[in-house]
């Protein structure tokens, strides 16, 4: 089974992560399918602390893949940010 999650990276007391597709029986930073974004919990203003490829994550929930509950908090939160297309 594939899961949509959040894998951890930068320096310590600087988290920095990533958003991939993963297999759920790989460990938290371990082998990933596919990235899909970052979420920086600690950006200044002028630095982009969320990028999401919606269209990605929404081609891997068409083949099954879940969403933990964090990004799908983030997913949401991006969702929000970008224009409404007419």
């Amino acid at each position: 089974m594939v899961v949509i999650r959040l894998t951890r990276g930068g320096a310590k007391k600087r988290p920095f992560y990533h958003i991939v597709a993963a297999s759920k029986q790989t460990r938290r930073d371990g082998q990933f399918i596919e990235r899909l974004g970052y979420y920086n919990p600690i950006a200044t203003a002028n630095e982009v602390g969320l990028n999401v490829a919606v269209d990605r994550v929404d081609y891997w929930k068409a083949q099954g893949a879940e969403l933990s509950p964090t990004v799908a908090r983030l997913v949401k939160q991006q969702l929000a940010k970008q224009p409404v297309a007419a």
